[in-house]
């Protein structure tokens, strides 16, 4: 079992967005700030966020994995939560976006966001060319250049917030905002 917030738009939500946490083994839980405000970005585009904690913190059950078993948390979640029919997105940061990034080899989302990768630290996989992308100028714990190699053999552009650190202290609002224009976007 695993621990969830469900946070819903105004309204009739037109898909469920899964928000994956940074390292549990760091603090890393679904009240970050930075999953916090992912989730605040995607209901006020009108989607069901879901928020949840991997196994063995703050009252999921089981113990940390090193990453096999908290994809596999993450895919669970959009099974128990989707609803047929409905659009998914998957948004990660950190180590979240790790898990995001294998989780939607099997998912498949409509919308993918990553908030600073960790690229440095796990192998964080291919995805899709229309996934938002974004990455502190002044990461401290996920250098810069890391993710743009990650990056750069996939063409994937990499949003830079300028002076942003790893947890966007400060610029929380500008992270939201980015988030906020990309999911707005008609696609294609």
């Amino acid at each position: 079992m695993l621990a969830c917030a469900i946070d819903g738009p105004e309204g009739e939500a037109r898909g469920t967005a899964i928000l994956c946490h940074p390292h549990p083994q760091h603090g890393g839980t679904m009240d970050n700030k930075v999953v916090a405000t992912l989730a605040r970005a995607f209901t006020q585009c009108g989607w069901r966020a879901v928020r949840f904690n991997f196994r063995g913190i703050g009252g999921s059950a089981g113990s940390w994995d090193e990453g096999r078993g908290e994809i596999d948390d993450a895919v669970a979640v959009a099974a128990a939560v989707r609803e047929p029919g409905w659009p998914l997105a998957l948004a990660g940061f950190s180590f979240g976006a790790f898990v995001a990034s294998h989780a939607a080899a099997t998912l498949h989302p409509d919308k993918l966001v990553l908030v600073a990768p960790a690229t440095a630290n796990f192998p964080v996989a291919a995805v899709p060319a229309d996934t938002l992308v974004i990455h502190g100028e002044a990461d401290d714990v996920v250098p810069l250049a890391a993710t743009l190699d990650w990056a750069r053999p996939q063409g994937l552009p990499v949003v830079v917030v300028p002076g942003g650190g790893h947890f966007f202290h400060g610029q929380l609002p500008l992270l939201k905002s980015i988030v906020v224009r990309h999911l707005a976007a008609p696609a294609g």
